[in-house]
């Protein structure tokens, strides 16, 4: 492993920067159109919510096993390169598996593989900027670059030559991303305490089980957004364009918010920020079940900088502060596993269920419903900038 001085040379920061656009542009060529590849070879919307399910529950499970294999055995770059290449080879037979039958070992596999992606890349760059650790909002800005971009080719592309392209175009940038992550510089933290100890003191300390809960309550309504709002739009007859230009605008508000979460950081704080993210959410939610016609996703899709960017910016931030020295990896897998493992793999089951029982329209008021308990949670619950056992949860994310 090579070790990073304190003051770092500005390329150093180029490769964090490819790796993030091309992992989100992968993501955006994939992600939103696996609902219509699973309907096109005829699967109902309860079983599109059951194999949906599948990947946030693997996360919910993986990505915290897969970051504390990475504390305690500090090989942060064998295990991303090790990961990234399983996540090309399940890519490949997801897009070979043509029933139910066959999807689900693809999707276990697809979700296994990509769990500890971005948890060790978020680790590894906050290890990389160093006491500069507020401008992480300006290396993942990169992957709004990334997602947008192809959001903007992929619907086009996918509409004229037919959703095989999806798969296509995800393995082109994985294998790109591949060439990145050996070039990532990762270095190794000493640990404080012993790894089960530290461990202990991350999962008992109350602030973070109430950031948990609540990222919880809101990752529900990420994954009825995620896994069913491009079916809602198909039923209001949108064609796939529309689709990708909804992804394109709602990346677009991605990037102001990362690029500037530095001062937004300063200025409001962690908690603060989390809040109008919940806000923006509860709204967001409100919005897709009023709408009666699929041009409004455009303006609703404005909310995402808020509703995904701010609160992933706080997140991240909060889960760095948190962590017990050397258990950084640690604790994004379990920020990772939360919002988007148990309240994906939850909110897939649900929608689908809901989607099938009362409507989408519906589904998304009770989004609305569940983000804003948890909005009042949260409010009453938490105390921004109290101390804890483990270091004050907004601590680093000001600049001095």
């Amino acid at each position: 492993m090579i070790h990073i001085q304190s003051k770092r040379k500005p390329q150093s920061l180029v490769v964090p920067k490819l790796f993030y656009f091309c992992y989100f542009a992968g993501m955006a060529a994939l992600m939103p159109f696996l609902a219509l590849y699973y309907q096109q070879i005829g699967l109902s919307a309860r079983q599109i919510g059951l194999l949906s399910s599948i990947s946030p529950l693997v996360l919910l499970l993986a990505a915290p096993l897969w970051g504390a294999l990475a504390d305690a055995t500090q090989q942060y770059r064998r295990i991303l390169l090790f990961a990234i290449s399983g996540l090309l080879l399940a890519v490949f037979a997801l897009s070979q598996a043509h029933s139910l039958l066959w999807l689900l070992p693809a999707i276990v596999a697809y979700a296994f593989f990509n769990a500890p992606i971005m948890p060790l890349v978020d680790h590894s760059v906050l290890t990389l900027l160093g006491e500069r650790k507020q401008e992480y909002g300006r290396q993942r800005v990169w992957g709004a670059f990334g997602w947008g971009g192809m959001a903007a080719l992929a619907g086009p592309i996918i509409e004229r030559w037919g959703l095989a392209w999806a798969f296509y175009l995800c393995l082109a940038l994985m294998g790109a991303n591949l060439l990145a992550g050996a070039r990532l510089i990762v270095s190794p933290m000493q640990l404080s305490t012993p790894f089960r100890r530290g461990a202990q003191q991350l999962l008992t300390n109350w602030p973070w089980l109430v950031f948990l809960i609540t990222l919880f309550l809101n990752g529900l309504g990420m994954s009825f957004t995620n896994n069913f709002l491009f079916l809602y739009m198909n039923q209001l007859q949108a064609g796939e364009s529309l689709m990708g230009l909804s992804l394109v605008i709602a990346t677009l508000s991605e990037i102001p918010v990362f690029f500037f979460a530095e001062h937004l950081l300063a200025r409001w704080g962690a908690r603060t920020l989390l809040i109008a993210a919940l806000l923006a959410q509860t709204v967001r939610m409100f919005a897709y079940a009023a709408m009666p016609v699929p041009w409004l996703v455009l303006p609703i899709s404005l909310l995402h900088g808020l509703t995904f960017s701010a609160m992933w910016v706080a997140a991240v931030a909060y889960a760095n502060a948190s962590a017990p020295p050397g258990l950084g990896a640690t604790a994004q897998g379990l920020l990772s596993s939360v919002s988007m493992g148990l309240a994906g793999m939850i909110g897939a089951l649900v929608g689908g269920f809901l989607y099938d029982a009362v409507g989408p329209a519906a589904m998304f008021g009770w989004a609305g419903i569940g983000v804003l308990a948890g909005l009042i949670f949260f409010s009453l619950t938490n105390v921004g900038g109290r101390a804890t056992q483990l270091g004050k949860p907004d601590a680093g994310l000001h600049r001095d």
